[in-house]
This record gives C-alpha cells, structure tokens and sequence, in this order.
C-alpha cells in the first residue's frame, strides 16, 4: 500500500476496505467527434455487458455499473487490494445534433464502445429568384 494510504488509514483508523466504500471508482473514457458520429470508450477491464447498464435521458448518457470483488475464504484475508470494486457511474451530455434512436453500443475485450450517429448536415436549398424588368 502507498505511503499516503497508510497515514490516513492511521490517521482516520480505517481499514482498506473502509476507504474504498468512500473512494469512487473512476472509469476512463475516451470520447471522439467525426464527421458521422460521436464515439465513447470506457475502459472496464473484468466485466462482461451484463454488468453494465447504458441509460439515455434528458439529453445525459450514463455508463454504470459495477465491479466485483473476489471471494474468497473465511480465514483469507487480502494483503493487497487495487483493483477496482464497488458501483460506479459516468455521465455526458450528449450533443443534440445525433440520431439516439441509432445509437450502437459494442463490449469487447473489456472496452465499452459506444457510437452514436450525428444527424447529416442539410445544405440550405438555395434558389436563384430572375429579376424581371418593368
């Protein structure tokens, strides 16, 4: 464990575990504009897609979830504890020039991708008017 875990795991008289539940768990994601789509991948390394939850309302995408600690034994216990355990939980606003009705979420290899088509840019329909002579 790191140094400044141990003093405020003294200082507070905290075990592991009880620093974790008030530690959140912060999930990386990568978010990329095209010209046809916004594309968002999370990183959740362990989990299968029936452990994660994509919601879309009022305009906020959420990615949600939860990581599992392992079992183990009633006389183990965990000398150290890092990887990530517990619920977590990211939003985004999600831009209002996208179709939601066509947004595809993909899970491979741990990595969330989520890809949501932007609504093609109309062209101003643009009409010459002949100027008559009087």
């Amino acid at each position: 464990m790191d140094p400044f875990k141990l003093q405020v795991l003294d200082a507070l008289d905290l075990t592991p575990n009880m620093l974790d539940l008030i530690k959140p768990i912060h999930i990386p994601v990568d978010w990329l504009e095209t010209n046809q789509a916004h594309i968002f991948k999370a990183n959740l390394p362990g989990l299968q897609k029936e452990n994660v939850k994509v919601q879309l309302e009022g305009g906020v995408m959420r990615i949600s979830g939860e990581f599992k600690k392992d079992e183990v034994g009633i006389n183990d216990k965990w000398r150290c504890l890092e990887r990530p355990h517990g619920p977590f939980s990211r939003r985004f606003c999600v831009p209002e020039n996208v179709m939601l009705d066509q947004m595809e979420a993909d899970m491979t290899n741990g990595v969330l991708t989520l890809t949501i088509p932007k609504v093609a840019e109309t062209k101003p329909n643009v009409r010459l008017i002949d100027i008559s002579e009087n």
